[in-house]
């Protein structure tokens, strides 16, 4: 590059910062934006080594192509799945996802693996090309994408394990886990992790055996006799996830949890829970029945969108609020799934549990 070209590219790249600068006052989401160019010009004015910088940049590169393709997906519910790249296409395993994926999209959720092969080729190919993200990892030895998402521009090559995993759980909404080995189990304890501590979630966690499999079943008693019974997890925490060898169980698992349930968001200290239909006040007065346990004070009570959540897309919907301790998340589980017992989804709703 010659000096005449840096001298360009530094020119241009002023003219970008005090053109956003300019037009920080009116942009949506300015605060963060602040924040962010804040925290780069700390970073600049401070002593970091040259690889910081590195993985500064190539993490926001990462991130940027991942927030750019999923910003036009946002609004249709996405299924992660997990599991081997070493079981072939004639395993049962392998059968099981390609058939859960065909049923899922046929819900019209959408897929997201790997990217790879086995499980991850499974997923695509029971859900199609049209319905599959693949996120991949450039590695060396070069993983290459599957035939059935390969040249999709759906398919990322991450360059971090850290920035694919954070993509495959920020945009996932329910995770399906089959048989694998030592990644799968990581993916397995950091989603039982992430959502025990309530950094990921709510959201169903289906762990998928084919039919007459004992993997996951076999994982679950290891939980209950070494976890559970030896007071390292709450009772609860088995609440989290589903465990089955039936992929009508695996499907109704993830639509039933979004027939009423929408989502959810801390205000402050309060958790606000958005709901695709009003609750009546029995209803709630039932909830308050049965889990006051998990308030830290008051009761749990309907209201609107909260003035903080002025640009919240799900503004319209109802809501519950309440002061939940942010410990006992397996009791909140067993209230999600109350709340979608006793509400009445609209047909439409019920319908359609893929729509955010």
């Amino acid at each position: 590059m010659t000096s005449e070209t840096s001298f360009d590219t530094l020119d241009s790249l002023k003219a970008d910062i005090a053109l956003l600068i300019d037009r920080l006052p009116t942009l949506k989401n300015r605060q963060f934006i602040k924040q962010a160019l804040t925290t780069i010009v700390r970073l600049a004015e401070g002593e970091i080594d040259r690889l910081d910088w590195k993985i500064l940049s190539a993490s926001l590169t990462d991130m940027e192509q991942g927030f750019q393709l999923f910003h036009a997906y946002r609004h249709v519910r996405k299924v992660t799945i997990f599991g081997s790249a070493r079981l072939s296409p004639e395993s049962p395993e392998y059968r099981m996802a390609v058939e859960f994926a065909r049923y899922v999209t046929g819900m019209g959720f959408m897929v997201m693996t790997g990217g790879g092969g086995g499980i991850m080729q499974a997923g695509h190919e029971g859900a199609g090309r049209e319905n599959s993200f693949g996120l991949n990892i450039q590695l060396p030895f070069e993983q290459e994408a599957n035939p059935f998402i390969q040249g999709d521009p759906k398919l990322i090559n991450f360059k971090y394990f850290f920035t694919r995993k954070l993509f495959l759980l920020k945009e996932s909404d329910a995770v399906a886990l089959f048989a694998g080995g030592f990644g799968t189990q990581d993916e397995a304890f950091e989603c039982m992790t992430l959502s025990q501590t309530g950094k990921f979630g709510p959201v169903p966690l289906v762990l998928i055996d084919h039919p007459g499999g004992d993997y996951w079943r076999s994982w679950s008693e290891y939980i209950d006799k070494q976890l559970v019974q030896k007071g390292l997890v709450s009772p609860e925490d088995p609440c989290l996830y589903t465990v089955t060898d039936n992929l009508d169980v695996a499907c109704n698992a993830i639509t039933r949890f979004y027939q009423v349930y929408h989502s959810s968001r801390y205000v402050g200290d309060r958790l606000i829970i958005r709901l695709k239909t009003d609750l009546s006040d029995a209803e709630v007065e039932q909830l308050n029945a049965n889990f006051s346990d998990i308030l830290v004070n008051g009761q749990i009570e309907k209201t609107h969108a909260l003035p903080q959540e002025g640009q919240d897309e799900a503004v319209g919907l109802p809501r519950l609020i309440l002061y939940f301790n942010q410990r006992d998340l397996g009791r909140l589980y067993q209230m999600i799934a109350a709340i979608n017992r006793i509400g009445t989804p609209s047909p439409e709703d019920a319908a359609h549990p893929e729509r955010k």
